[in-house]
């Protein structure tokens, strides 16, 4: 039993690795998600705050991926979302979150920790 055992653990490892070098080919640029609750008027202003902060800051050094709530409940429990709008850094690690007002784009600066000069935080 240890051999099956010790098999199904090196399994498991080698394919956590392998999602760890994929996660690592990534983190040359901002993986970011935008949790919203439907299309009402603050979810569509806040997809596009973070758009114009995408495009005008972060240029081609950003992932935005859009997610409604109401449409993908099961992501809004893995991701532990309690409010919305929340935009969440995924990559580079460790995860940041900003929940709430997405207007003031210092604010999501600091917040998210991104940096625009020197590519990723």
């Amino acid at each position: 039993m240890t051999g099956t055992n010790a098999l199904k653990t090196r399994k498991h490892s080698n394919a956590a690795q392998a999602s760890e070098n994929a996660l690592t080919r990534l983190t040359d640029k901002y993986v970011l998600r935008l949790f919203v609750a439907g299309a009402t008027v603050r979810s569509h202003q806040a997809v596009l705050r973070v758009r114009q902060l995408c495009d005008a800051e972060l240029k081609d050094n950003c992932t935005l991926e859009v997610i409604d709530i109401y449409q993908q409940p099961s992501l809004a429990r893995t991701n532990q979302i309690v409010a919305t709008p929340t935009l969440v850094r995924e990559y580079p690690r460790p995860v940041r979150r900003f929940i709430g007002n997405l207007s003031n784009t210092t604010g999501l600066f600091v917040g998210l920790d991104l940096d625009t000069k020197g590519g990723t935080a």
